[in-house]
């Protein structure tokens, strides 16, 4: 019984919202209290060490820790691919009405920050992280929200998840464009044919997910060969995975039917059909209900958010609290630029676009001081940069250099003040009802309903 009791309660942790972000928290405390402890030194040697995948000219030999940032973030990249292209085709980025709003409060909340960033660091060796305060942490930031439960009403749940699809689209432009090395053509020549056989497998409308895969790990490997961030091969692939079922309705009924016939049958002795049968018949019909967008993104979720998106917190968040290193880190522009842009370049941007664009009409938020107020406490949670401002910074500047580590405590700073704040100003709100619950009207949207 006690077995069972602590198993529900593992299992009731992780289905809650608040989860992911809790491991964030828990896995970046680790990586801090480690990085400063005896077991550094055993934590830095395992990082660095190779492991080598492939032979020849395909080989590919890198330390666990390139391995974890282009490696197994590849499949985050992949899962925020899938998110992305699910709001625009059916969420709330499929429309120009209600996508308008999300979309230019992100633009806003990433220009800002970036131009904090520039406006401290212009003409330094420090512009090449112009791009780390610009980030959102959806894990963290969805965490708080669902920690404060019905103190943030539920249209402004929807609109910070938005805000930061649209901060996670504008992340992977930015890589894709400012972080990329030389070129190979030769390489980026197979990514490009494994992208047209993707597209020519979806044109085709196979709904299953494996050969979407295998080709997807080839153009990872092409692409990470080709001088671009490997990263970008999960986003495109994400992008290329079928969002619409293969089956219609009819076709859905007709064969589930079919499977309960079966399951009649398999109770029949005389009958050659077996339980198996039946069910490999039921499974066949759940696969088909689902399109592999849904079906991948649900597969991808649990190992995403509790498995490498801690990992590579505890690989990349590990700070050594040094003096002389702090008090360097504490006097640069470098360090601020990031805090600052995070902190301010975040509210100012989210906010100030909001506001800007529901005085000019374009939008049906209510206009008033309650709506106000929770808009500024989303604004102040949208600070939190945490896991893409660490993959930018790890991208900006050399492993192990003393810029990195300026980085990384400007991203704690700016992330952890706008976190305390955000939830300190939003958990003084009084609770949300139902009537409260919605301050504009959000009009019915076909395709959620049906995918077609």
């Amino acid at each position: 019984m006690a077995n069972n009791s602590i198993t529900e309660k593992i299992s009731g942790f992780f289905k809650k919202d608040s989860a992911a972000g809790m491991m964030l928290m828990f896995a970046t405390i680790l990586a801090l209290v480690v990085a400063n402890s005896p077991l550094y030194e055993m934590y830095h040697h395992f990082l660095e060490m190779h492991a080598v995948l492939g032979f020849g000219d395909f080989m590919i030999d890198e330390s666990v820790h390139h391995w974890i940032n282009d490696g197994l973030m590849a499949v985050f990249f992949l899962l925020v691919g899938l998110e992305i292209k699910r709001e625009l085709k059916y969420g709330e980025l499929s429309t120009v009405q209600s996508a308008l709003l999300p979309a230019v409060a992100a633009v806003g909340g990433a220009m800002l920050p970036a131009l904090i960033y520039w406006g401290m660091n212009s003409g330094t060796e420090y512009m090449n992280g112009w791009a780390i305060p610009m980030a959102t942490d959806i894990a963290f930031v969805i965490g708080i929200v669902a920690l404060l439960g019905s103190r943030v009403p539920v249209w402004a749940k929807v609109f910070v998840t938005a805000i930061a699809v649209v901060d996670d689209l504008i992340a992977v432009l930015v890589i894709a464009f400012f972080y990329t090395e030389s070129i190979s053509m030769v390489a980026l020549g197979v990514a490009g044919a494994c992208l047209l056989l993707l597209l020519l497998l979806n044109y085709r409308g196979v709904n299953r997910i494996s050969p979407y895969m295998i080709i997807g790990f080839i153009m990872w490997w092409a692409v990470l060969k080709s001088g671009v961030h490997a990263t970008i091969a999960g986003v495109i692939l994400g992008f290329a995975i079928p969002a619409s079922r293969g089956w219609s309705l009819e076709r859905l009924k007709d064969y589930a039917q079919e499977g309960f016939e079966l399951f009649k049958q398999a109770e029949d002795d005389d009958m050659p059909v077996t339980k198996e049968q039946a069910l490999h018949h039921m499974e066949e019909t759940v696969s088909h209900a689902e399109s592999p967008l849904h079906r991948l993104e649900h597969k991808l979720h649990f190992s995403v958010y509790f498995l490498i998106m801690p990992i590579f917190a505890f690989a990349n968040a590990g700070v050594i609290f040094d003096p002389e290193v702090m008090g360097h880190a504490f006097a640069s522009t470098l360090t601020w630029g990031i805090a600052l842009g995070l902190f301010f370049g975040k509210q100012i941007g989210i906010l100030g676009f909001t506001w800007g664009l529901t005085k000019m009409g374009f939008t049906d938020l209510a206009d008033n001081r309650e709506t106000w107020k929770v808009v500024y406490g989303v604004a102040l949670l949208a600070g939190i940069g945490f896991t893409m401002s660490l993959f930018i910074a790890n991208l900006s500047f050399e492993a192990g250099s003393e810029l990195l580590e300026f980085g990384k405590v400007g991203i704690l700073i700016g992330s952890l003040i706008s976190g305390l704040l955000g939830y300190y100003f939003l958990s003084r709100r009084p609770a949300y009802g139902a009537e409260t619950q919605q301050p504009y009207d959000v009009p019915e949207r076909s395709g959620q309903k049906e995918q077609v």
